[in-house]
């Protein structure tokens, strides 16, 4: 027994010593491990000017030693000020006796609240600032060793075993280092996180883990700030039963302003130079990320997520996929665009229309009675040019490119998604350890056994859960139908403009795109505006149906506002795409909507009104979210700011909690995805029509990710860290819209574009297109109109369809088919040749799934092995020698000169 407590002893010593660090290769299959020693820890995690003059800076308390976790803030009205004494002289003048005044009702809320915190071992102090006309009080929160380690088992955090050298290779610069071509895109961001093997958290086995014995820095930031968040979402301040319970609803009560985790220190460098280990997170995130100078530059994805958790940081590396993934689709897309510059003038159709002067007399566009004129083809010479730009031989090589492409795209970030989720330890996330949120927990009605874990948990009736969400189904049809209605108000629009136009000589011949660029507009101040109004809706709609999860609650509110935005966006272009001028009639039986005429395609044609409109939409959307994000941030920043200093001395340099405040709130992801999600379906679902869409969404989002960058590193609070394995609802939806691209494309390329009836043309009459545009015109009935004219239709002279009508209709229908089926078996082959794991990542977890049977061995399994294991003697001789000990879970073998625990994903 003393030999073993001997072998122990040493060990332990040992392990103390060199910290059990595997510096294996990132996916190396070696199970050999190399050791560093404590020490060197830190020349990894340089300390940053935040940590060596924190106290200074305001991110610790006045002792210097406990870190600022958490800071709410209230603000109280200065009891001298003017309102403040109206307020009491009308209360004295009244002499009725009230129930207590709002403001009463806070303080009480605050005080009941505070209190709970201290019986949850939460440590406070407090700083006051007076404005003069206000007072705002900070208080600091700090959480305990003994509170910290308690919500760690509790959220199942993960705890490092081993650190290794980080990954940090991506296939770009592989490619160029193959080619021997410098990576101008390459970078070395200081202070890089380390990658760790990990388990889950266990106090009991605490000496286990990696930098346990350093309290102050064993649990890291962002888990600080998620814990004590844990905390203030359930903590009550009131009765249970009216669910008083939370600092977010005490924030939507007012009895608190704001709650926010702290920055680490300002953004701005030192004005004194300092070498750039010593940048703190945050500088380092702007000098290397945020700054626009580094728009060309690789994202740090591991700082990003070290410093505002995994959920920012799966988002930013979809968002450089993403956009990475754009610039072949736009270089294919402007391709395909000068191709049709450049062959412009062998279009015979285009040369036709311009060369026919009054050849070709045009049915007017709108009803003679009420002032609508014959008007030659040849008017519509520049249209016809531009139509060629948007409808040539490419469209239909574009449109399958991109539809593959999406597919592609799509597989590759399954594969980066994976490869991220192991690397930052959340694989398992959503099936294992997400447990109800707070708001659930603080409203549900009852308490039920959770049938994995065994533990009761809060609870709410699936039956109740689902009545609500069909209430809430007919709210978002009825919301839909209101979009429809914009969208036959904007027909009706153009329809009406359109009529004084043509009317007019100056203005008949542009008349069509006047019309149509002006109901785009109206359409698109639609489309913002009702978003709006609909987001809040959904909002509260999603709140009421009592999701358990956060996961669970934001995906069905992406749900919802995805539908609705989809209907939102798309019904215009959908329209103009599939529905426009398919009604007309012909002169002399024209259908007509509400006693007007239904409208038909301007004189380019359908395609190029939906170039316009996808144009308009596209671009004037980006525009409008750009402008958004810059100007809005800052006005509100402005604002904020101007408020929070009103009164305090200028002389005064505000703390870290004051700089905080005075940042607006974040307000998370969901607007960011959404923006992008819409914009991947007008560069997919509308690419036969607009093949510079590609071009243009790149050119977006390189603005788009240091616009984000910029915002959440210098512009708003830092927000409570969250956990995320993939970026949830959202890959659902690119899928659906890589499906429906598919068949949009070919019905746009077989119905709207002029290919298949030139193709038939072609292979029927003229292989040149010789006498196409006249073809293409059918003659008015006789007696139809006051004098003869044309009209573009495949129709005899008494208004019938002709053969080649029918003929090219059985054409467009097999052309769908034929598109859609090689398509899809192409994307399926994609789908199975690229495996959604990378092969090398499979052996990783295959060998950490193997390596976990040996981790993390109970002590009484250690001593029983142990002393079945002494006595016995290394092979390699007299100076070492090795004990085996075998407990329920494997086996650990421990020699005399290092401890291996080599095992990442194993449960304690």
């Amino acid at each position: 027994m003393n030999a073993m407590n001997s072998i122990l002893s040493k060990a332990k010593t040992e392990k103390n010593g060199l910290a059990g660090i595997a510096l294996d290769s990132y996916g190396s299959t070696d199970d050999s491990v190399a050791f560093v020693h404590k020490d060197s820890l830190s020349e990894n995690h340089p300390p940053s000017p935040g940590d060596l003059h924190a106290a200074e800076q305001g991110i610790y308390f006045r002792d210097g030693r406990r870190r600022i976790d958490f800071v709410l803030v209230f603000e109280e009205e200065d009891p001298g000020s003017k309102k403040s004494k109206r307020k009491k002289k009308k209360a004295a003048e009244s002499g009725e006796v009230k129930e207590k005044s709002p403001e009463e009702k806070n303080d009480q809320y605050r005080k009941k609240f505070l209190n709970n915190l201290r019986k949850a071992g939460c440590e406070m102090e407090e700083e006051i600032s007076s404005t003069g006309k206000k007072t705002i009080t900070y208080i600091k929160v700090f959480a305990s060793w003994d509170v910290l380690c308690y919500y760690a088992e509790e959220l199942n955090f993960r705890a490092p075993l081993q650190a290794h050298p980080n990954p940090s290779e991506n296939w770009s610069a592989k490619v160029l280092e193959s080619l021997h071509i410098p990576n101008m895109m390459d970078q070395e961001v200081p202070n890089k996180p380390l990658d760790y093997y990990t388990c889950v958290f266990k106090k009991s086995k605490l000496d286990k883990f990696l930098g346990s014995e350093n309290r102050d820095t064993f649990f890291s930031n962002t888990q600080r700030h998620r814990i004590v968040y844990e905390i203030l979402a359930t903590t009550p301040y009131g009765k249970r039963k009216r669910a008083e319970i939370g600092i977010d609803r005490l924030i939507d009560e007012g009895a608190f302003q704001a709650a926010y985790p702290l920055h680490d220190g300002s953004w701005k460098k030192p004005s004194h130079s300092i070498p750039a280990e010593q940048l703190n997170r945050r500088q380092v995130l702007y000098d290397y990320w945020a700054r626009w100078g580094c728009w060309y530059k690789y994202q740090p994805l591991d700082h990003i997520r070290e410093y505002f958790g995994e959920k920012i940081g799966i988002y930013f590396a979809w968002l450089g996929l993403y956009t990475a993934w754009l610039l072949p689709a736009s270089i294919v897309g402007l391709m395909v665009f000068l191709y049709g510059v450049l062959t412009i003038g062998t279009n015979t159709p285009a040369r036709e229309v311009c060369n026919s002067g009054g050849d070709f007399v045009m049915c007017p566009l709108c009803d003679e009675n009420i002032g609508c004129a014959y008007w030659n083809l040849s008017d519509t010479c520049t249209q016809a040019k531009i139509s060629y730009l948007f409808d040539n031989e490419g469209t239909v090589f574009f449109s399958a490119f991109m539809s593959l492409w999406a597919v592609t795209f799509l597989e590759y970030w399954k594969r980066k998604n994976a490869s991220l989720a192991h690397h930052w330890d959340v694989m398992d996330f959503e099936e294992e350890e997400e447990r109800p949120r707070p708001q659930f927990a603080a409203m549900a009605p009852s308490m039920e056994k959770n049938p994995v874990t065994g533990i009761k948990e809060p609870h709410f009736p699936d039956e109740d859960r689902f009545k609500r969400m069909m209430a809430g189904a007919v709210i978002i049809i009825f919301m839909m139908v209101m979009v429809l209605i914009f969208v036959l108000g904007v027909i009706m629009y153009r329809v009406l403009i359109s009529i004084p136009l043509f009317q007019s000589v100056m203005f008949r011949a542009q008349a069509s795109n006047i019309a149509n660029m002006s109901g785009a507009c109206v359409n698109l101040i639609l489309i913002m505006a009702s978003g709006i109004v609909y987001q809040k809706i959904a909002e509260k709609l999603t709140e009421w149906e009592m999701h358990r999860t956060q996961t669970e609650h934001e995906d069905s509110y992406t749900f919802k506002v995805f539908i609705f935005q989809f209907v939102n966006f798309y019904s215009s272009i959908f329209y103009i795409a599939f529905f426009k001028g398919r009604f007309v009639g012909y002169p002399g039986h024209y259908n007509r909507f509400f006693g007007l005429r239904n409208e038909a395609c301007g004189q380019g044609g359908c395609l190029v009104e939906l170039a316009q409109q996808l144009a308009v939409i596209m671009i004037g959307k980006q525009v409008i979210n750009n402008a958004q994000e810059i100007i809005v941030p800052k006005i509100k920043n402005y604002l904020q700011r101007r408020e929070v200093a009103k009164g305090m001395e200028k002389s005064s340099e505000p703390a870290r909690w004051e700089e905080d405040y005075q940042l607006i709130e974040n307000e998370g992801l969901f607007e960011e995805y959404l923006e992008m999600v819409i914009q991947f379906g007008f560069i997919t679902i509308f690419v036969a029509a607009f093949p510079l869409a590609p071009l243009f969404a790149l050119l977006n989002n390189w603005v788009e990710i240091r616009l984000d960058a910029h915002k959440f590193v210098c512009e708003v609070r830092r927000s409570v860290s969250e956990r995320a394995q993939d970026i949830g609802v959202w890959f659902n939806i690119l899928d659906a819209l890589v499906q429906l691209a598919v068949i949009s494309n070919a019905f746009i390329i077989a119905v709207t574009s002029e290919f298949l009836p030139r193709l038939l043309y072609k292979y029927e009459k003229n292989w040149n297109l010789d006498g196409y545009v006249n073809f293409t015109l059918a003659y008015s009935p006789p007696g139809a109109m006051s004098q003869e004219c044309r009209y573009k239709e495949f129709r005899d002279k008494d208004g019938s369809f002709s053969l080649f009508y029918w003929r090219l209709l059985a054409i467009r229908l097999g052309f769908v088919i034929l598109f859609e089926h090689v398509v899809f078996f192409i994307s399926r082959l994609i789908d199975i040749m690229v495996p959604d794991i990378p092969e090398s990542l499979e052996i990783k977890i295959k060998r950490e799934r193997y390596l976990a049977k040996q981790a993390l061995q109970d002590q009484e399994h250690i001593m029983a092995g142990g002393l079945a294991g002494v006595g016995e003697e290394d092979e390699g001789g007299d100076d070492e020698f090795a004990v085996t000990t075998q407990g329920r879970k494997g086996a650990t073998r421990m020699d005399a000169g290092n401890v291996y625990l080599s095992v990442p994903t194993a449960d304690v």
